[in-house]
């Protein structure tokens, strides 16, 4: 236990280790994104990959989506090979050899799909156990304190998302790609060595695995893990054969796989007889505002991509009369982020149980649908000339609204309404939401082959808030399946 001596604004030590190396993680991450798309689509001439807009697109949402399924196996591995200290380590580490990778400025794209690989991988591994070590700097009966230091640490992953694309954005204008994603590798490489050099303050947090694999377990999995990375390297290469392999049909293949997880593991869970009938209501309930949650994700997460070539495209980029790169629009969600969550918190306590989770999840749509609306009036003005960065502005702080409204209560209505027997799995599945949404989004770029830009919007501007009257309607019947009384709420995985 990282206990007394120390402190960090009246926390454990131990958080300014795992604090700084978060903010440089999330610094990599959200700078590698908000200049990914624009550079796949941009012309070789340009130094980029000369995608079409749609399929950088496609690849942005399997990219982003992907990072949140390995987050299931990720957990598993520190749990029973590593341990949470070793994984985010060794995916920190990863992470940093995926940017140096990406930062290799040769022509050949070999590099770019190999760091983007490692940095799925790495991030598997670090993301989700670098936050099981900050709960686990606490007793178990410091509630309280514990929220404090997640939302501590929440401001450090918010921290690093806003600066990224100012930093990363600047050095990658010019068509400097190369240098963006180095920025990237050195702000990892801080954060590996904040974790290092404050190591000593975790004080044994994370060290051993909770249930380690026996040897025969051990050889079990290394021959799976063989097997089934072996057969994965042998489709491909059957399927490039062939003559057939696009990276955009290979986004289709993914996009389909992602969908099919989920409804392969709820169908397990309410067929697997193992539910008692409160349990069945209750996942019942949780099926809707999965969807509910896909949806607000397919939107929310266009910001790296849709409305990342929005503002290169069609905006003028001029803050206050300063100029912007168009990656710097990026950087407009975390500021709204920490500027709106203590409002957002004192908002939810001072209503208590008057708004429902439901309710809470219908306002996210239809706020996130209404930012869509928005999106419609500034491309259709956009047909004349440029439009004001300050559109792009008022999208960002509509759709804030929308994510503190779901996204703090997603991981902790997951926790209220996970049947006993499947507690722990139930928690990597609010990702699989976000993982199934990015993918999605990805694909909606092909609507353009047949809709006008405002109609694009439009389109999901309506999916969104229709969702969300729907679930306004059915509130009280969701929740009478929930059981819904009090439920405390959690910090988003971001």
């Amino acid at each position: 236990m990282a206990g007394g001596g120390r402190t960090f604004f009246g926390h454990p030590w131990g958080l300014a280790t795992l604090f700084g190396t978060e903010m440089w993680e999330r610094f990599s991450w959200y700078g590698l994104r908000a200049i990914l798309a624009t550079f796949m689509a941009a012309s070789p001439a340009h130094q980029g990959l000369g995608m079409p807009d749609e399929t950088a697109q496609a690849v942005v949402g399997v990219y982003g989506a992907l990072i949140y399924l390995v987050a299931l196996p990720g957990g598993w591995i520190a749990d029973r090979l590593l341990g949470a200290r070793r994984a985010v380590f060794w995916g920190g580490f990863v992470i940093m050899l995926g940017h140096i990778s990406m930062a290799i400025p040769v022509t050949t794209p070999l590099f770019v799909w190999l760091g983007m690989l490692l940095i799925i991988s790495g991030t598997g591994l670090l993301k989700p156990n670098i936050s099981v070590m900050v709960g686990r700097l606490y007793p178990e009966d410091e509630d309280g304190r514990r929220d404090a230091g997640f939302s501590l640490f929440y401001l450090g992953i918010n921290l690093g998302a806003f600066f990224a694309p100012i930093v990363v954005g600047w050095l990658a204008a010019g068509d400097r790609w190369h240098w963006g994603f180095g920025a990237a590798a050195v702000g990892m490489a801080l954060g590996l060595i904040q974790y290092v050099w404050g190591g000593r303050a975790l004080r044994g947090v994370g060290e051993r695995p909770g249930m380690r694999l026996s040897p025969a377990e051990r050889r079990r999995f290394g021959r799976l893990a063989g097997l089934g990375a072996g057969a994965a390297v042998a489709a491909l290469a059957a399927w490039t054969a062939t003559g057939t392999f696009t990276i955009d049909r290979f986004t289709i293949v993914i996009t389909v796989i992602i969908l099919v997880v989920p409804v392969v593991y709820f169908g397990y869970i309410l067929m697997g007889g193992q539910l008692a009938e409160d349990e069945r209501d209750r996942m019942k309930a949780y099926i809707w505002l999965f969807a509910a949650a896909a949806i607000f994700w397919m939107i929310y997460d266009l910001a790296p991509s849709k409305l990342l070539f929005f503002a290169a495209d069609h905006t003028d980029l001029s803050l206050f009369g300063v100029s912007i790169q168009p990656a710097t629009t990026q950087a407009f969600n975390p500021l709204f982020i920490m500027i709106f969550v203590p409002v957002f918190a004192a908002l939810w306590v001072r209503l208590g149980t008057r708004v429902s989770t439901p309710q809470k999840f219908g306002f996210a749509l239809v706020m996130v649908g209404l930012s869509f609306v928005v999106m419609a009036v500034a491309a259709a003005l956009a047909g004349s000339g440029r439009v004001s960065v300050w559109w792009l502005v008022l999208v960002y702080v509509i759709q804030v609204f929308g994510e503190l409204s779901l996204s703090p209560v997603g991981l902790s209505v997951t926790t209220k309404l996970a049947p006993e027997a499947f507690k722990a799995q139930m928690l990597g599945v609010w990702f699989i939401a976000v993982s199934v949404g990015d993918a999605v989004g990805g694909q909606t770029g092909r609507l353009n082959r047949v809709l006008s830009e405002p109609a694009y919007y439009l389109v999901l501007a309506v999916t969104a808030i229709v969702a969300g009257a729907a679930l306004l309607m059915f509130t009280r019947r969701l929740r009478v399946l929930m059981a819904e009384h009090h439920h405390a709420e959690s910090l988003p995985f971001r």
